[in-house]
């Protein structure tokens, strides 16, 4: 049995001009973090959220395609983000320094080549979530063998890829992209969210086509498609593989199982480890079970026949957008006339919009104890995805990014996995002057501020330390919490699944300089003890441990 013990004392940590600075200690800026023979648990994942359009510009030659040409309002246009930037950076070790064990990217396939217009500027499809073609990558993202690559070079540095799926909707409808055919889609009532039918057999807002998936009536490949496949010189190809899938599954020709099929293709081809699902609930709830199904069979056959690429036994993961669901009310969304469980066969995780709530509303043992209780009780053997900014909530915990030290303690402490927003680490605008809407949330990552800025450095090291910590001790996500006494704040987290074991105690709100602290509950006398975050060596003496620090955190783990 492998055991792992350790413990963190930390408090919200914030740079000011005359506290102690954690760039100004010497003794951290190459932290040597142990590596820790440890199993991976997604129930406690550090998932790092990116806009493939928006993090890095690997490849300035596909910058430009479709003949997106148009001037668009502010953030409403692509600006060059793709798959081999974001390959760059895993190279660079930009992940791994952040403790990140899997990242998560916007949807990347085939948008709709045209633009709209709803009172924002004009706006193309950059945030990936208008597709004209899942069978295919949009050119302004890279390749398929681009795709290749970032997976394997992710998988060889122990970091899992997440794609995005939408079975719910088509890109709009643009003067450059047709309608699909009335028997694939609704293009009305809108939906006005007051009951079960009127979420999910609507479309979500004006021009954006609803996929029938309610339908099991037999459809045949979009024109569209047709044509795009045979121009493409693959459309034999794609209809042999449609015959082959709708053969060994027996499901009929319906709109949701082509798309199940095509999104499944990406587990097959690539062996991508799971799926971040857009608007869960303005689609059937039986819908999700069907693709967990394809998606568990496609993951199992990959593994199969890429042996020597697997990382693990770990099982596919699906992580659900139920817009506005909450970890308080545990399995069940209400709709007012209809409950459903999203957790039944179907996600392993629902996104969890409660936490920048609880965040501002809550002490920290309040937030803590009731996260562990709902994930050990209600929730067990489920998990939630807690996250303080996103993409599409225009409501985040930090809009002036005024607090990016105290976002990265609660987030990456809160039981549950994490979801790191990229730019939450670097402090990245979120106010940005002329964008409207949820523009506004979506700028490019701030990189000349990360090699620049000291002070951005100061609060990416930050999150780094936290993030390897987190990383290294799957207890901090994924365990159960249980405070050890109140002032000074200190709890523990332990972890347990099989044969492997993990500990960890921490506290808050430490004063700066020398600390002694009782860790006996934990180490034993004599045991000699890594303080990570200032990267030092202490040991275990009548039950206590002595430190002397510029700061207000200890990291310990056992050397």
């Amino acid at each position: 049995m492998k055991r792992i013990i350790a413990i963190l004392v930390l408090s919200t940590f914030v740079c000011c001009k005359n506290s102690h600075s954690i760039i100004e200690d010497n003794t951290t800026n190459d932290i040597e973090i142990n590596k820790i023979s440890k199993p991976f648990y997604w129930e406690g994942a550090n998932l790092y959220f990116l806009l493939t359009d928006r993090f890095n510009n690997g490849d300035t030659s596909n910058d430009i395609n479709y003949n997106r040409t148009d001037k668009t309002g502010v953030l409403r246009g692509f600006e060059g983000g793709d798959l081999k930037g974001i390959t760059q950076k895993i190279e660079e070790g930009y992940f791994t320094d952040l403790g990140v064990n899997a990242i998560w990217m916007s949807p990347i396939f085939e948008q709709i080549h045209g633009s709209t217009d709803e009172g924002t500027g004009i706006s193309y499809a950059f945030h990936g979530y208008w597709t004209k073609d899942w069978t295919s990558l949009d050119a302004n993202f890279g390749t398929k063998e681009d795709l290749r690559k970032l997976i394997k070079v992710a998988h060889d540095n122990g970091i899992r890829i997440v794609l995005d799926a939408i079975i719910n909707h088509t890109g709009p409808v643009t003067a450059e992209d047709s309608v699909w055919p009335n028997e694939w889609v609704r293009t009305e009532p809108e939906c006005t969210h007051d009951n079960y039918e009127n979420t999910i057999t609507c479309t979500l807002v004006e021009n954006l086509p609803d996929i029938k998936t309610e339908s099991n009536a037999p459809v045949d490949v979009p024109e569209q498609l047709v044509k795009k496949w045979k121009e493409e010189g693959r459309y034999e190809e794609e209809m042999a593989e449609l015959n082959a899938f709708f053969k060994r599954t027996g499901y009929p020709r319906a709109p949701r199982f082509y798309i199940i099929k095509w999104l499944t293709d990406y587990i097959a081809e690539y062996g991508v480890d799971g799926y971040r699902v857009d608007t869960v609930k303005h689609t059937e709830e039986y819908v999700w079970q069907e693709f967990k199904k394809e998606c568990d069979y496609t993951f199992a056959e990959w593994k199969k026949n890429n042996a020597n690429e697997v990382l693990d036994n770990t099982s596919f993961y699906l992580v659900g957008e139920v817009y506005n669901y909450g970890i308080s009310t545990g399995k069940i969304y209400d709709y007012g006339d209809k409950k459903v469980d999203y957790f039944d066969n179907a996600f392993s995780q629902l996104i969890n919009f409660e936490l920048k709530w609880n965040a501002q509303q809550q002490s920290k043992e309040e937030m803590f104890k009731k996260y562990s209780n709902l994930l050990n009780t209600d929730l067990k053997g489920y998990g939630t995805l807690n996250y303080m900014t996103s993409h599409d909530d225009g409501r985040p915990f930090d809009a002036d990014r005024s607090k990016p030290n105290e976002t990265a303690t609660k987030l990456l402490l809160s039981p549950g996995a994490a979801q790191i927003y990229y730019g939450d680490e670097t402090a990245r605008p979120l106010v940005i002057e002329g964008a409207k809407g949820d523009a506004t949330l979506r700028s490019f990552m701030n990189w000349e501020d990360v090699q620049n800025n000291k002070e951005t450095q100061r609060i990416l090291l930050h999150w780094q330390k936290l993030g390897k910590f987190r990383n290294n001790h799957p207890s901090v996500g994924a365990g159960k919490h249980q405070m050890i006494s109140d002032k000074p704040y200190v709890f523990k987290r332990t972890f347990s699944k099989e044969s492997y074991q993990d500990q960890v105690v921490i506290g808050l709100d430490l004063e700066k300089g020398e600390k002694e602290l009782i860790v006996s509950s934990v180490f034993k006398n004599g045991d000699i003890l890594r303080e990570a975050y200032s990267n030092q060596v202490v040991e275990v003496k009548e039950g206590k441990i002595k430190i002397n620090s510029n700061f207000d955190i200890v990291l310990l783990e056992k050397k």
